[in-house]
């Protein structure tokens, strides 16, 4: 295990290095002026060179990206061009929000979408088994914003209970933070969920037709207790992949989300660095999604081995 673990953090090295390049690359190859927009509408050529001359754009591109990464094998991801803040300290600032988003909303998704999925793999092709598919169907095609604006129309405008927008952070006391998560968790969560239903579903259908459930029928285990110990277990791998990929993905795919709802948190700061030019941030956030996404996948191949005793590392 120890071996396996090391050698998935070494293999992170290359993986960053080519993620490194890439968004370096792609930035400053793309279309448009950055020194320009930084600089603004009404600025002379000579403030423009300034600035392009400031922020090193007028060195080659090869120089450009060796002082970056020099920089970056540091943990020195610079500052923003705009604020003038460590990209770190935004970084920092606003990565709460979108955690504590992902987080609820994963919990959420497996605590309704998990049992649907047994239910419609046990009573398949039954009227169960299609509204389940019906329900994942219509969830995974609504818009999240849709859904989100809906939310918001009947929960916070006409029945008051929750805040339109907005979010409190952890410091003001966890009740308060979940209220401000509820509607957006929910929101995601339908389409998630939606998903996860459907894998899980497929997932114990494969399981359900081996000869040790066949067995543990004949022996005369419980329903609950041949679903969740027997079949859910064996059917563990791809439902523990498909929750990993979400998690990893609704941190760094939740931006619509965050603007319907007004949470300050990374997507929106990405989007507002990328309309901006802000180089550094940009490069500091995708850098810091890369190694998030790379933990969740190592922590989500460790768990397989509770569900497969045939997987060991």
């Amino acid at each position: 295990m120890l071996r396996y673990v090391a050698l998935r953090l070494l293999s992170v090295i290359p993986v960053m290095a080519v993620v490194a390049a890439v968004v370096f690359l792609l930035l400053r190859l793309a279309p448009g002026d950055p020194a320009a927009l930084i600089a603004g509408d009404g600025a002379s050529a000579e403030q423009i060179a300034l600035v392009r001359t400031n922020l090193h754009l007028d060195e080659p591109i090869y120089v450009q990206f060796g002082a970056w990464l020099a920089r970056v094998l540091s943990l020195d991801l610079g500052f923003s061009v705009f604020s003038q803040l460590p990209v770190t300290q935004l970084i920092g600032q606003r990565i709460e929000p979108t955690l504590m988003l992902a987080l609820t909303t994963t919990v959420l998704a497996v605590l309704y979408a998990v049992p649907l999925g047994l239910a419609a793999a046990w009573r398949a092709r039954s009227a169960i088994d299609r509204g389940v598919i019906g329900l994942s169907v219509v969830g995974f095609s609504i818009p999240v914003f849709v859904v989100g604006y809906a939310l918001i129309y009947l929960f916070a405008l006409k029945l008051g209970w929750l805040p339109v927008q907005g979010y409190k952070p952890l410091s003001a006391g966890l009740f308060e933070c979940l209220r401000t998560l509820i509607l957006p968790s929910v929101a995601l969560a339908l389409a998630f969920g939606a998903f996860l239903a459907r894998v899980t579903r497929a997932a114990m259908l494969d399981v359900l037709d081996q000869d040790y459930i066949r067995t543990a029928r004949a022996k005369g285990v419980g329903t609950v207790r041949l679903l969740v110990h027997h079949a859910l277990r064996n059917a563990g791998v791809p439902v523990v992949t498909v929750i990993g990929i979400g998690f990893a993905s609704l941190i760094g795919g939740v931006v619509v989300t965050e603007s319907v709802f007004s949470i300050p948190g990374i997507g929106r700061l990405t989007v507002d660095a990328i309309l901006r030019r802000d180089y550094p941030v940009v490069q500091g956030v995708l850098l810091a999604f890369s190694g998030m996404l790379i933990v969740v996948n190592l922590l989500v191949d460790l768990t397989y081995g509770l569900f497969d005793p045939r997987i060991r590392y």
